[in-house]
Order: C-alpha cells, then structure tokens, then sequence
C-alpha cells in the first residue's frame, strides 16, 4: 500500500503501526531522508523505529552526490521485490509526490540534463531565470514553486531543449511499466492513502516538530554537514530548515528569525502537498483527529479501506 500526506501529519508512526499488524516494511518515500546526515531537518525515523519495523531506503547517498526521481524508482522497486520475496508486505510512506507519481506511473523519457544549460542557470539569478520561465511557459511559471531553484532551472531546461511548455512535453513522454506488482495474495494493485488533519491542527503540529528540531541541534547538524558538501549539493539545499539555518549561520537574520521562517516555509510546503495530492491521485482520504493515537488510525485503516480492499482482491 502507499500512505501519503503532508509533513508533520503522523504518517511514521501510523506506517509502524501498520507494518507490525501487516508483517510489513517501510520503503521511504521522501527526496531528503535518502541522505545520509539529514536526520533531524527531515524528520528522519529514529534508530528505535527502525528497530522495531525495517525501513528502507534510508541513508542510501552522500551529500555530496545527486539523487533523483530515475534513481529513486530503480532502488523502490528492488526494495519492493526484496521485501515481497520474504513474504513481507512493502508499504510505501512519505510525502514526496513526485516519487509517488514516478511509481504508479514511471518515468517518461524527459530529456538529459544539458551541462551548457545549467552552467549558464548557476551563473543567472533566480529573478531572472523566473522571468524567462513566465515569458516561455506562464503555466508552468504559474504553478511552480518559485524558491525551488533546481525546479525552476528543470523547467526552463525541459522549455529550452523541447522548445514545448513543460505539459505539452511530458505529454508526449510514454510512460514506462508500473511498479511490479506485488505477490496474488496481495491486492493486484497498490492501495494509495492519503492523512490529513485540521488547519489548526497541523499547524500546532508542524511549529511543535520545528521547536522540536531546534532543540535538538537542528544547528549544529546543519554546521556539522557543511564541511560534508551540503551547501554544494543543490537537492539537498532544497530541504527546509536546512537552506534558512544555512542562511542563519551567514549572519542573514536572527535565530528567532529563522526559527519562524522555517516554521512559515513548513506551513506553506504542506499546503502545496496536500493540493498536490488531491489534484494528481486517486487516494482515500483519512483525516486524523488531534486527540487520535497512531494505533486506533492504523485500526480505521485495517478495518476500512485494507479490510475492503483485501475482500475485493481475487
């Protein structure tokens, strides 16, 4: 099964709940926790977790090294066949819609990075790189997130090598074969869910997580793996929490300060997850209570949407 969800939802420690009733592994799907180091800005499950449930697809880069969707699928699906050929139960749990997307529905052939094109967007300011996005793709220009340099730079890359907005080219990109289907006594086909809580809710949850990662050395984790490359490794720049701590640390504001602009980029970022999740899968959507434990909405799921979706299997 996929469980999917904004940060800060509950989506771990429901999955552990999940895996321990199942038999199952947890196979990561986040874009930040495969580096190795990224442990308290990303959220990172803990030794303890990992011990109880195995989880995959942790820790599997360096920061200094590039990862990206192609690479993310091709290690998913070997932990998918790895888990199934044990008679485990994979369950896919993380937030990154792209990677959910790339495994229901491959990766088209998008064309190569062009070495010309991105050193000429290094040297060009992210003002203008939008500016040109707006004048080539307004669509594009008009939906992405606009503090993403390395999105911004991918779109008006796809533009400038296709001479197409970035839709109309992924258009015409076939898709490749979906995720391999998990042994007949499974469901045929993966079961997407996707938690949610209350505004308010989340928003205590999310400034309670941040508070959190401060307190425990979310500064001296971001000094520490500057020396490893982190600053260089334009992916892994794009984890919030580590770009404003990098920015705090070059004296650009306070600490109280970033501590409140991650909190802001938090909020906004699970926002853009929820919307993404609601336009671009098919999901049954779980809202979470803020009094609920991770075991009784494991339990809904079980006696819900799996317990429906194991009848209907053949």
């Amino acid at each position: 099964m996929f469980l999917a969800g904004p940060t800060a939802v509950g989506k771990s420690a429901v999955a552990i709940k999940l895996a321990r009733a199942l038999g199952g592994e947890i196979v990561s799907v986040d874009s930040m926790q495969v580096y190795c180091g990224l442990d308290l800005g990303t959220a990172k499950p803990s030794a303890a977790d990992r011990a109880i449930v195995p989880h995959h697809l942790l820790d599997v880069v360096d920061l200094s090294a590039p990862f990206d969707a192609a690479q993310f699928v091709a290690q998913a699906q070997a932990a998918h066949s790895d888990i199934a050929a044990r008679g485990r139960r994979p369950i896919f749990c993380g937030g990154t819609g792209l990677y959910f997307k790339a495994l229901l529905e491959g990766l088209g052939p998008a064309p190569p990075a062009s070495p010309e094109l991105r050193r000429e967007f290094a040297a060009t300011p992210l003002h203008e790189l939008l500016r040109q996005l707006a004048e080539r793709d307004p669509a594009a220009h008009a939906r992405i997130d606009r503090r993403n340099r390395r999105r911004v730079e991918r779109a008006l890359e796809i533009v400038r090598l296709t001479g197409q907005p970035v839709a109309a080219a992924r258009a015409n990109w076939p898709s490749s074969p979906q995720l391999e289907r998990q042994p007949p006594a499974h469901p045929p086909a993966p079961m997407f869910v996707v938690l949610t809580r209350a505004p308010a809710d989340l928003r205590v949850r999310i400034e309670a997580r941040v508070d959190e990662m401060f307190a425990r050395g979310l500064v001296a984790e971001t000094q520490r793996h500057l020396e490893s490359g982190l600053a260089q490794n334009p992916t892994a720049m794009q984890a919030i929490g580590y770009r404003q701590v990098v920015e705090y640390l070059a004296g650009q504001r306070s600490l109280t300060e970033t501590v409140a602009l991650v909190k802001q980029r938090t909020r906004q970022f699970a926002k853009r997850q929820i919307t993404w999740f609601r336009n671009q899968v098919a999901a049954q959507w779980i809202t979470i209570g803020p009094n609920d434990l991770p075991a009784a909405t494991a339990l809904a799921l079980l006696d819900g949407p799996l317990a429906l979706a194991c009848a209907s299997a053949p």
